[in-house]
């Protein structure tokens, strides 16, 4: 009998050298990333000068900026829980209102009500209005006006404070002219959450810890190919067994890893040399931190993959930078700015980077707290990172 007369003993074999070529060729996927990753990481780490700029600017303007930090404010929003509904309490009401400074945003009915608005950013002051607030002062009570302050921006926050209190002095005259009374009758009962003492590094420093990574992954992301061009070798790069995918990994994962690093920089000199409680959970803060540096480092291999030398690189990366910086919410509060800038932000991953990081170092927030800012910086990455990769074999002259 001919053996070859029956394949069958062959076909368990024939699947099991299909298994190993697959195995072979994830085998040579990866060990040809790992070869580009080196070669990347190599290469921004090689001159000394290079490893300078990389992390001690992080150092000196963590220093820097944690000292000197000034904000400015336009208008308030605020909520009310008026608990006494009298003439009075609307007279107080409608003296805020006027002011054109403070804006009413919602009425709350409940104690429990309070939390939400002040989380959600919607109101930076809940003003409680006491039951006995008319009857108080109609017989010449101290009355105490309870308010609660957003104080995750420190100085927006004393700064509506300052407002309000100038508000009730005038309110405290007018009572003194009409009923005679000598000593103010309302007073201010403050409590300020998230940042008992209103310290201005306490929204600043949290805030670093996307800013400033921001600054040097978009940079290097933005160079990474321009120069690979300027020195020649990007098309060696492109006629090697590397396809767009593996190209635009190993360009994208050290500038990220560095990022991160930055980032840990910054929280480290926050948590031990400015000493501000850490209220988050580190594995919520560094899954924030990571999709934030995707979608920078999305958007930096894009300007890369456009500019056609390392000098517009640069050029088109300071232009970016600047208008990120100022409409992040860092110095000064989106809700100041005019709506169409406000609209504006809805695309800018540092607005997001630096939420994420404030509340979840300031608030405790958790996943569900940040899907919010999570989602669209996701979105950003799947958009930014495949139009580099094609961009990479199909850049415009």
């Amino acid at each position: 009998m001919n053996p070859r007369e029956f394949p069958l003993p062959d076909e368990p074999r024939g699947r099991s050298s299909a298994l190993i070529d697959h195995l072979e060729g994830a085998r040579l996927f990866f060990v040809r990333l790992a070869a580009l990753i080196r070669k990347e990481a190599l290469a921004i780490l090689a001159d000394r000068s290079s490893r300078t700029i990389l992390f001690l600017p992080v150092l000196m303007q963590s220093l820097l900026f944690g000292y000197a930090a000034t904000y400015d404010l336009s208008h308030v929003p605020y909520a009310v829980m008026d608990q006494s509904h009298s003439a009075l309490s609307v007279r107080l009401l409608a003296h805020l209102d006027g002011t054109g400074f403070f804006r009413r945003v919602t009425d709350v009915e409940a104690e429990s009500d309070i939390a939400p608005v002040i989380d959600s950013q919607r109101a930076l002051m809940v003003i409680t209005v006491p039951r006995r607030f008319e009857q108080g002062l109609a017989a010449g009570e101290s009355v105490p006006l309870q308010v609660i302050l957003d104080a995750r921006n420190s100085t927006t926050a004393s700064t509506a404070l300052a407002h309000l209190a100038a508000v009730v002095g005038d309110f405290n005259q007018e009572l003194a002219r009409s009923q005679g009374a000598r000593q103010p009758a309302l007073s201010l009962e403050t409590r300020a959450w998230f940042n008992p003492n209103r310290e201005t590094r306490w929204n600043f420093m949290p805030a670093l810890i996307a800013s400033l990574s921001m600054l040097q992954t978009l940079l290097l992301t933005a160079l990474s190919v321009a120069r690979e061009r300027e020195q020649g070798t990007f098309d060696q790069l492109l006629v090697t067994p590397l396809s767009p995918v593996q190209i635009m990994l190993g360009k994208s994962l050290p500038p990220v890893m560095i990022g991160l690093i930055q980032s840990t920089l910054v929280f480290l000199i926050t948590v031990y040399w400015f000493q501000i409680p850490f209220a988050g959970t580190l594995p919520v803060l560094y899954a924030g931190l990571t999709a934030f540096v995707l979608a920078g480092v999305g958007i930096g291999l894009v300007v890369s993959a456009l500019a056609a030398t390392m000098q517009q690189a640069m050029l088109y990366t300071f232009v970016l930078l600047m208008p990120m910086m100022l409409l992040s919410g860092l110095s000064t509060p989106i809700s100041s700015m005019p709506e169409i800038l406000q609209t504006a932000t809805l695309i800018n991953p540092l607005r997001y980077g630096i939420d994420v990081a404030r509340r979840v170092y300031l608030e405790g927030a958790g996943f569900g707290d940040i899907a919010g800012d999570l989602l669209p910086l996701l979105v950003i990455a799947l958009l930014t990172l495949p139009m580099a990769a094609w961009l990479f074999r199909h850049r415009l002259a």
